[in-house]
């Protein structure tokens, strides 16, 4: 008799709830189902004092165990750049590009680029800086220049650039850093614009390359490649000024930001610091 009230209760209960207000629970059969055991246990069908207070305590016991490990979880998951105390100011003393853009090499490492052009003033000031800079960076950085691509006269000389990147890589320049302090000094010391491509074969010249490995280099396909994705990257880096650093093509900045030579290298370490934690 008990059995039968309490499925009829519970009958009720389904019906009210469904908004089936003609159905009568007294019409329901009795039919022994196998859900009725566990309707006749549920704590709130049986009128047990104990068991409802035991539910309740597990309850209680698992929210304080999630109260305790959440904090936990939180301190894992919290990036620790967020909790740094960094001296250089996004907006303030560098740009942030988004989305953020490709780079000359890959993903495998932290990438810091200079743009610049052989005629810029300020760039040979910062050449003295920038190599000191180079010499000590970390194994987890690849430090690349990209030329500057404005006019015909800046593309000429980001063309000359690549020649002399590719000669070097091809071993046909001894010296790079004293060929490369060469066309600093042309410029910028004798006067010699570099406006034209036979002034600039016979600087190459004067460093031992001839006048067949300059001109086959200098037409290649893999220079007028380089060419095409500096001018790509420029357009990508928003460039207005050089020297320019970008780092991992994500930060813009430069010395006027930063507020000199030294503070911008200083910068430069923060940001790949950044990346390094991100």
């Amino acid at each position: 008799m008990k059995r039968f009230s309490i499925l009829a209760f519970f009958t009720s209960f389904l019906i009210a709830a469904c908004g089936d207000s003609d159905v009568h629970v007294a019409e329901q059969p009795v039919v022994a189902e196998p859900a009725a055991p566990t309707v006749v246990k549920t704590p709130a069908l049986v009128a047990d004092d104990t068991q409802p207070e035991m539910v309740e305590e597990s309850a209680a016991e698992e929210e304080e165990l999630r109260a305790t490990d959440r904090p936990i979880i939180l301190a894992q998951e919290q990036p620790q750049a967020a909790t740094r105390d960094w001296k250089y100011e996004e907006g303030r003393h560098f740009a942030r590009m988004v989305p953020a853009q490709p780079t000359v090499g890959g993903a495998d490492k932290i990438e810091v680029a200079e743009v610049f052009w052989y005629g810029c003033n300020h760039c040979y000031t910062f050449e003295e800086f920038i190599n000191r800079w180079k010499e000590d960076i970390p194994a987890n950085v690849r430090f690349v220049r990209i030329p500057a691509t404005w006019n015909p006269l800046v593309q000429l000389h980001a063309r000359l650039y690549y020649t002399e990147e590719v000669l070097v890589n091809n071993g046909k320049i001894a010296d790079p850093a004293t060929f490369r302090n060469a066309v600093f000094a042309e410029y910028h010391r004798r006067g010699n614009r570099l406006a034209s491509v036979e002034s600039i074969e016979e600087l190459f010249g004067k460093h031992g390359v001839s006048s067949a490995d300059f001109n086959s280099t200098w037409n290649s396909f893999e220079v007028s490649q380089k060419l095409r994705v500096a001018q790509d990257l420029a357009r990508r880096y928003s460039i207005s000024s050089v020297p320019t650093m970008v780092v991992n093509g994500k930060y813009r900045t430069g010395a006027a930001e930063a507020g000199g030579y030294p503070q911008l290298l200083e910068m430069i370490d923060e940001l790949v610091e950044r990346e390094t934690i991100r």
